[in-house]
Order: C-alpha cells, then sequence, then structure tokens
C-alpha cells in the first residue's frame, strides 16, 4: 500500500482551542495530488498521522500565522436543555408522578377542570393515549403549573423519573 503524501496548500485560518498547542484549522491540502479543503482540521502536538505532520511543518514555518483566539461554546440555554431531555414513557411519567406524592388521579382533577372545549379535549387525548411525553409539550407545563410545581421540580421529577 502506497504512503499517502500530505502537502499544505493554504491554510485558510487557524483557531486555538481549550488545550494547549491544539488548533483547529480551515485548510486545503494536498493528498497524493488531490486537492481537497478541510474546514475543520483538528491538529495537536503529538499526532505523527495523515496530515497532521505536514500542519505541523507549516506552522513551524510560519510561526507569525494569525491565530484565532478559542471562544468557548455558549452553555444552553435552560430551554435547550429542557428540550434535549429524553422522553419519557406514559408508564414513566405516571411512576414518577406517584413517587413525588402526585396521583395520577390528580392530573385528572386537573384535566376534569379545564372549560369544555378543543383545549380541553386535545389534553384528555393526551394525558389518556400518548405513548411518550417530551418535556417541552404545552400539557407538561400546563398540568405542572396546575398542580404547583415549578418549573425545576418539574425538571428533576423528569431526569429521576428516567430511570423508573
Amino acid at each position: 500500500m502506497e504512503q499517502e503524501a500530505f502537502e499544505v496548500v493554504e491554510v485558510h485560518k487557524i483557531t486555538d482551542t481549550e488545550r494547549a498547542d491544539t488548533y483547529v484549522l480551515d485548510v486545503t491540502l494536498s493528498i497524493n495530488g488531490v486537492v481537497e479543503r478541510h474546514e475543520e482540521y483538528l491538529s495537536s502536538p503529538t499526532d505523527p498521522y495523515g496530515a497532521n505532520p505536514a500542519i505541523r511543518l507549516w506552522m513551524n514555518q510560519n510561526p507569525d500565522a494569525q491565530v484565532h483566539p478559542y471562544v468557548p461554546p455558549t452553555p444552553p440555554t435552560i430551554e435547550e436543555i429542557r428540550t434535549a431531555m429524553p422522553t419519557l414513557t406514559a408508564r414513566q411519567l405516571r411512576l414518577g408522578l406517584v413517587a413525588n406524592g402526585i396521583a395520577p388521579s390528580a392530573v385528572q382533577a386537573t384535566l376534569d377542570a379545564m372549560p369544555d372545549g378543543t383545549d380541553k379535549e386535545m389534553a384528555q387525548i393526551e394525558w389518556e393515549y400518548a405513548t411518550t411525553f417530551n418535556r417541552t409539550h404545552p400539557l407538561i407545563a400546563f398540568v405542572g403549573a396546575s398542580l404547583g410545581l415549578s418549573d425545576e421540580q418539574i425538571d428533576a421529577m423528569w431526569v429521576a423519573s428516567v430511570d423508573l
């Protein structure tokens, strides 16, 4: 098998990372004569494989190349965290309620207290027939608020219910 030959054609951007002497490069490489752009090539000082030796050689020969500072990722918002929470089965949801001292009949009473109409009918169908529940579904917020639960309490119950 022929060894691949790497050559740096152009470095478009170098960005620092949270690890020392490790960079993300937007780089155009020639690999056995085929020119390809790699927009996120991770280069670390101890990687002897692939294009990394050629990239490190280029960086040593171009010490004044601009290195953009590392910008840590923005922490997710609480809504993004809730959206990413796993779905619960109807069983997990109901067991989680019971484990926290909330009888399913209390949820039913909340739904029964809704004004007659489409919203009530849809909520009832969701409660009775849904096989899974998403943390951000409006029914979860409505029932939780009706039962006097804060969003944080619902979050904690949700996470605990995943393992039920």
